[in-house]
């Protein structure tokens, strides 16, 4: 199904563009990464009004006061995670789900938690349309993490936090990493955690802004 669909996309120009002139040109060099974003067709995860800026630099809205991540970022931060083929992930904030489509290409098995139940609904229909099967969806606190596939191999966050949500810690498997926007509301810093003999290591990448985690180890909803 999906090789399928790759070979019918007219989109394929545009997303080969991505790869050479936003991605490796910012010198991302990951290249089961960059394979994985020269398939995975990223405009069948945002509404069709905006297919023609599906592989511009830049994040579009996909509904819920939601957006779907520029590619660069999406990119810098599972090149951060270095995903191996028999990690178990998690992400939480799916959108319409093009990170876990990737992170699913990937790694062995993703699951991906999100607040609004219309977008989760969303991807987990994109992602039987296009035939990913390793992927499992939930909706709810992405703050909380999901307890129950603990540990993980890798989490992503794909929300800003005023910090690291201790849950999503606990969750985290000896040797993980995880990357998640910590910061105010206005801006924040790609945060790295790796976790070796028990212990949390941190560093910060780069800046950059993100949508609010909102939930109970997040940001509160009245803040926004």
């Amino acid at each position: 199904m999906i090789q399928q669909l790759f070979n019918s996309d007219s989109f394929l120009p545009e997303r080969l563009s991505m790869i050479e002139g936003q991605l490796r040109r910012r010198g991302i060099r990951d290249e089961n990464l960059l394979r994985a974003m020269s398939e995975v067709p990223r405009h069948e995860f945002i509404p069709e009004a905006y297919w023609k800026q599906a592989y511009e630099d830049r994040p579009v809205p996909i509904g819920e006061g939601q957006t779907i991540s520029q590619p660069y970022i999406v990119a810098a931060m599972i090149a951060a995670l270095q995903v191996g083929t028999e990690d178990t992930v998690l992400e939480i904030g799916t959108g319409t789900g093009y990170q876990a489509a990737l992170l699913a290409r990937l790694g062995k098995q993703v699951f991906t938690v999100e607040r609004h139940a219309a977008l989760a609904d969303e991807a987990k229909r994109l992602f039987q349309k296009l035939g990913y099967g390793n992927i499992t969806a939930v909706t709810g606190d992405g703050s909380h993490g999901l307890p129950e596939h603990a540990p993980y191999d890798r989490i992503i966050v794909a929300a800003a936090a005023p910090s690291i949500p201790e849950p999503l810690l606990q969750q985290l498997g000896e040797g993980g990493r995880m990357i998640i926007p910590v910061g105010s509301s206005d801006i924040q810093v790609l945060q790295l955690a790796r976790k070796s003999g028990g212990e949390i290591f941190t560093s910060s990448l780069e800046g950059c802004r993100f949508v609010p985690l909102v939930g109970e180890g997040g940001f509160k909803p009245r803040n926004f």
